[in-house]
């Protein structure tokens, strides 16, 4: 059976793509044969679409970090054919071809099997952006951030990651402040559950100072650069940020100032390679933090193989709200 693929293709500086067709035998080694019914839009997935980028570590490469779908062949007992499972990070869309094709072989150290009450689309609209922002909450609780202890920032509000961290930290009870750049996405942020929407370029006060207003209790920030540095600058005493972004750069321009007077605390929040044990646990446990009718109204758009192109563009452009998924056999 071909596998219908969306494939990137690099020459020199020059990156090609093509919706084409490969066989079961161009699909790298792995354990585990998956036919993939959704996938979804991510950053990343956007960055090996751009000429020089360092991201993509294989070419031709199907890009694509997140997948949900059926087994369809496993050589692991304990993955059986038929199970519905989901798979995100490691070298999934990066060094091994991922999730925007209609089958995926993957080893099976990194099959996430899909919980009770969650069907493989609910499972990409929270993907690897929900699991993030899971994430994120937990390493915040784990320091000490609790629900009355005043407002928790987050950056780039309107992206998957950002939407997923509003919905989530309201969920739970926090004060949430969303930042963004987009006024006509404010509504969209209150009704996810946002307190409080502000411009983006406020967030971090006067750029001159080393320390700022102390504002927020906590972070997530989705965003990177001169975002975090502000964030750091006007946390109060004993904050915390959350890290996860670089779409603003991935220079950290700072002092130890917010770090020895206010002892905030600057967590990094990595969801590639986090431990098997670890990822199955917060999935099993992700729809009281996501369920469906949180979720679902951040998908902007379904699209095929054939709509990624634009999509992949808007991704970059920060044209997108929310969650763009991808259905490849459509």
């Amino acid at each position: 059976m071909p596998v219908h693929a969306f494939l990137v293709t690099r020459n020199d500086d020059h990156v090609a793509t093509a919706v084409t067709d490969l066989d079961d035998d161009d699909l790298p080694p792995g354990e585990v044969l998956v036919d993939v019914e959704w996938s979804a839009v991510n950053y990343k997935d956007g960055m090996v679409t751009v000429p020089g980028n360092r991201v993509a570590r294989q070419s031709p490469l199907v890009p694509g970090v997140d997948l949900a779908g059926t087994v369809v062949a496993s050589d692991d007992p304990e993955i059986t054919p038929g199970a519905p499972v989901l798979v995100h990070g490691y070298d999934l869309g990066v060094a091994r071809h991922g999730g925007f094709a209609t089958r995926a072989r993957v080893p099976a150290g990194w099959i996430v099997p899909l919980p009770a009450g969650l069907d493989p689309r609910h499972a990409m609209t929270i993907g690897t952006a929900g699991f993030t922002a899971v994430l994120s909450l937990r390493r915040l609780q784990a320091v000490g951030t609790v629900p009355d202890g005043g407002p928790v920032l987050v950056t780039g509000a309107s992206g998957g990651v950002g939407s997923m961290a509003v919905a989530v930290l309201a969920r739970h009870g926090y004060e949430v402040v969303a930042s963004t750049g987009k006024v006509d996405e404010h509504d969209y942020l209150r009704h996810l559950g946002a307190a409080e929407v502000v411009d983006r370029d406020v967030v971090g006060g006067d750029e001159q100072r080393v320390l700022g207003q102390e504002r927020w209790a906590a972070a997530v920030d989705c965003v990177g650069g001169a975002t975090l540095a502000g964030i750091l600058r006007t946390l109060r005493y004993g904050g915390a940020v959350a890290a996860s972004g670089l779409t603003a750069g991935t220079e950290l321009a700072t002092t130890v100032y917010p770090f020895i007077i206010r002892g905030v605390a600057l967590l990094g929040v990595d969801s590639v390679n986090v431990p098997l044990a670890e990822r199955r646990a917060v999935w099993a446990s992700i729809t009281d933090d996501l369920p469906a009718e949180v979720v679902d109204p951040m998908v902007e758009r379904e699209i095929g193989l054939d709509g990624l192109d634009a999509a992949l563009a808007d991704v970059l452009a920060g044209r997108v709200r929310g969650r763009v998924l991808v259905r490849p056999g459509a």
